[in-house]
């Protein structure tokens, strides 16, 4: 099964694919995470993206869905994946469904963790970073302005994986657990 996890910041993403990752062997693809790696390898990719990121660009469609193609391959994604970070826009997600599609693949679902705005920044108000830090990126005004963003940049594809019938919306106002079996039942995963 290939999902992706779509919401804004603070809405329990990363946690829930950690979960679904622990208990179904679905594999969480962070781009975020793949891209940090190649640079900090100094791979070709890596310094390309570096240079690109390094310029306040981002990283252009292609780059991106060659990278996803690379790390789908491997063998730690047989059982599915789960996309958190990407896609952003409607071409990314064409592009996205054009390169699984040639390689017999889909994402069967987009699940969307829908979270009131207020509730987003009180909650990561609260949360610290391992040493006990506020993280510079969970103050409320970053927080809102972060929301903003995903308003404006990334909902915008939720009427394509609607028209395609793969939106599913999930109360992510709940607690972690009630969360995470609502997920659990809306992709119809069984231990």
């Amino acid at each position: 099964m290939n999902i992706i996890l779509l919401g804004p910041p603070g809405a329990g993403k990363g946690t829930q694919a950690q979960r679904l990752e622990q208990e179904y062997g679905l594999k969480q693809i962070s781009t975020g995470d793949m891209l940090r790696a190649e640079m900090a390898a100094g791979t070709p990719l890596g310094l390309n993206v570096k240079s690109i990121v390094e310029s306040g660009q981002f990283v252009p469609d292609p780059v991106m869905i060659d990278l996803i193609k690379s790390r789908t391959l491997q063998a730690d994604c047989a059982n599915g994946f789960i996309l958190d970070g990407f896609p952003r826009t409607e071409s990314q997600a064409e592009a996205l469904d054009a390169m699984l599609a040639s390689r017999d693949m889909r994402i069967d679902a987009v699940l969307l963790l829908e979270v009131d705005a207020e509730q987003i920044v009180a909650r990561l108000a609260e949360r610290c970073a391992p040493d006990g830090s506020r993280r510079a990126d969970d103050e409320p005004d970053t927080v809102r302005r972060r929301i903003q963003v995903y308003r404006d940049q990334t909902a915008p594809i939720l009427p394509y994986y609607e028209n395609a019938g793969r939106l599913r919306r999930i109360d992510g106002m709940q607690n972690v657990e009630t969360v995470h079996q609502a997920i659990v039942a809306v992709l119809g995963l069984t231990k």
